[in-house]
């Protein structure tokens, strides 16, 4: 015959949340969200002051209702830390007495081995107007304190519960630094293709006059490669980079685009391309006889001929 296991002492997904008598409903609702946010379903409340349920702490959990429906009241923190074998207690002020301090960080991974070997564990969240009384925090094994502005250390209740659920996510995880999702993967650019990002744009630069005065031109070149050359460009990047370049060397607001095709009128052509046209229109790269101003071959000179 199988053996069973009693529900009861099976330990839950994650540490308890045990709010020491919270005022308003909105709060509540709030933390059971940070609290479904990275995992955790078991909140405990400890003499609510406006009592229990609550339509505002449901509307605040913003579909947390899972959290909400499984909320547990008690009427005195004795009773909500009974069936616990390791609780935090959470205090943004020292406190006097024996209780090892801890951080947010090492707290999370504290509770993860505890909780790994069996273990019910807790952490205790005081009023939202002064947090808990010395007997309250007496009641718990050890401290977690979180590292804020001395001159201004009061964390919302609902801060303190998200940072606390966060790092306990955080301490199960085998890559700590790893991300739910991820940027594209880009083939990184080859050298040729960067070059060719280098020789087109000096190419336009330099038909515009950019490289003023001239004797400075190569620590300029030199300055525009460093810049290009930073950012370690992935192949799509250039892509986008050559396209930007092209569309500015071939309109401008008084030729835009859409206004014909770029070969349509040759004011639209590359300015390197205009260039090298308009030294070839010149009169001293014309062969001879080609002069505009010469009548045709066979023509009169003129009316009085």
């Amino acid at each position: 015959m199988p053996v069973t296991q009693d529900p009861d002492n099976i330990p839950p997904a994650g540490p308890a949340i045990i709010l020491v008598e919270p005022q308003l409903g909105e709060n509540i609702g709030m933390v059971a969200r940070a609290m479904a946010n990275f995992g955790l379903v078991e909140l405990r409340l400890v003499n609510p002051r406006d009592g229990w349920p609550s339509e505002k702490a449901r509307a605040a959990a913003s579909r947390a209702d899972h959290v909400i429906d499984a909320v547990k009241v008690f009427d005195d923190l004795a009773s909500a830390l009974a069936d616990l074998n390791f609780v935090f207690a959470t205090t943004a002020r020292q406190r006097d007495g024996f209780k090892a301090v801890r951080g947010p960080v090492e707290a999370g991974r504290v509770l993860r081995a505890r909780h790994g070997m069996g273990q019910r564990t807790g952490i205790l969240f005081g009023r939202e107007r002064f947090g808990l009384y010395n007997d309250e925090v007496g009641l718990a094994d050890e401290i977690v304190t979180f590292p804020v502005d001395p001159d201004f250390s009061s964390l919302n209740i609902a801060q303190a519960a998200l940072l606390m659920s966060y790092e306990w996510m955080k301490s199960g995880l085998e890559d700590e630094t790893k991300t739910n999702f991820t940027g594209p993967e880009m083939k990184p650019a080859s050298k040729e293709e960067l070059h060719g990002l280098f020789a087109y744009l000096e190419g336009a630069l330099e038909a515009r006059g950019y490289f003023r005065p001239a004797p400075k031109k190569p620590k300029m070149v030199d300055n525009l490669r460093a810049v290009l050359t930073r950012a370690g460009f992935a192949e799509p990047e250039l892509k986008v980079l050559r396209g930007i370049i092209s569309s500015l060397d071939r309109f401008s607001p008084a030729m835009p685009r859409g206004d014909g095709s770029p070969g349509d009128d040759p004011r639209r052509l590359p300015a390197a391309a205009r260039a090298g046209k308009a030294e070839a229109d010149h009169p001293a790269h014309r062969p001879a006889g080609d002069d505009e101003d010469a009548p045709p071959l066979g023509g009169k000179g003129t009316d009085n001929d």
